[in-house]
């Protein structure tokens, strides 16, 4: 006599083979429902493509926009004053500047339009740069699409960078070194310095990745921007790119100004100068967030013990380190895409 147990056991995986096979078959008819109702979909999509391909008639290539107040107010009524105020350059920086980028920004016409005139190009770029409006704002003043007006703004921006930075943007060597040496001294009795060093926070839109390590102690996302500035507010070095969290210290360890400096090559030995029997050498000024170094100088720790001295050096060399404020807030007041967080990060950069 067969076992009860053993005949339950059968019966039980009879009944489980049977239930599998079952799914089985309804998951292949599944499957092929969706197959067949996956290429009735895409077959539906092409036939409308195409459909709409000849349903549509397109009127004209590229809507016409008019370029009126560039044209005909801005080139033929706008002086001196007028550039400066609404391009922040003169109407004669602006043709130097033309013909500076000419080469790199030009192009061809061909059969289906005219090209944008290089000068109206720059005149794009300065607007942008020194209003920071939207770019369909700038399409409606130019008469240009918005997508066109932000190619052309980043194409200039690059062509300016090629062509004038390594010409503006250097550091002081002879004559125009010992000019700058003398004016910081005739001006805030400061002597052997040839420049002033700081950081200041250009607002950028968070980026999706690390977005915290771009959020500075001020409270709003950032990249950083070291410079050294001489007596004439001008930018003599620049450094630009770390995220806003990062202290000044650090930003000015990794610079080419710091290697420079402390492989001898930013200042040489036989430009010391004796004070009071004290060999000087030729220095920068920095705040008290940078290192003291040979080569840099900072004020003495406010620690309310100072000397009448010590208190009196720290009044000029805050005299002098200030033309590094001044030329940062010259530069956001006379560039306000640098004010607002409307820089991308690579754009900025």
């Amino acid at each position: 006599m067969v076992n009860p147990a053993v005949l339950l056991v059968l019966y039980l995986f009879y009944l489980y083979t049977k239930r599998r096979s079952s799914y089985q078959l309804r998951l292949q008819k599944f499957q092929e429902a969706q197959r067949r109702q996956s290429i009735i979909f895409h077959a539906v999509l092409l036939l409308m493509h195409r459909c709409r391909r000849y349903m549509i008639k397109r009127s004209i290539w590229v809507r016409a926009r008019s370029g009126d107040w560039w044209n005909s107010i801005v080139r033929c009524t706008f002086n001196d004053d007028d550039w400066r105020e609404n391009f922040r350059v003169s109407k004669s920086t602006f043709a130097v500047l033309c013909n500076c980028l000419r080469n790199d920004i030009a192009k061809s016409n061909t059969k289906l339009r005219k090209a944008i005139p290089t000068e109206k190009r720059v005149a794009i770029t300065l607007w942008k740069l020194a209003t920071n409006c939207e770019y369909r704002t700038i399409g409606h003043l130019f008469g240009v699409a918005r997508g066109t007006a932000c190619v052309i703004v980043n194409d200039v921006c690059k062509a300016i960078v090629k062509n004038l930075f390594s010409k503006y943007i250097r550091l002081p060597k002879g004559e125009r070194l010992s000019d700058i040496v003398k004016n910081f001294e005739k001006k805030w009795g400061y002597p052997q310095c040839f420049g002033a060093i700081d950081g200041t926070h250009l607002p950028i839109i968070a980026p999706s990745e690390c977005a915290k390590n771009y959020y500075n102690r001020k409270g709003f996302h950032s990249i950083l921007m070291q410079g050294l500035v001489d007596c004439n507010y001008c930018f003599t070095d620049i450094y630009i790119g770390w995220p806003g969290s990062v202290h000044d210290a650090r930003v000015f360890s990794h610079s080419k100004l710091f290697t420079l400096g402390q492989t001898g090559q930013l200042v040489l030995k036989n430009q010391s100068r004796v004070i009071h029997n004290v060999v000087v050498p030729l220095h920068i000024v920095a705040d008290p967030a940078y290192p003291l170094l040979t080569w840099v100088m900072k004020p003495f720790s406010d620690n309310g013990k100072l000397s009448a001295d010590q208190i009196n050096f720290n009044y000029h060399l805050s005299k002098a380190r200030v033309v590094t404020e001044n030329a940062f807030g010259r530069m956001k007041g006379r560039w306000r895409c640098l004010m607002k967080s409307q820089l991308l990060l690579n754009s900025a950069q």
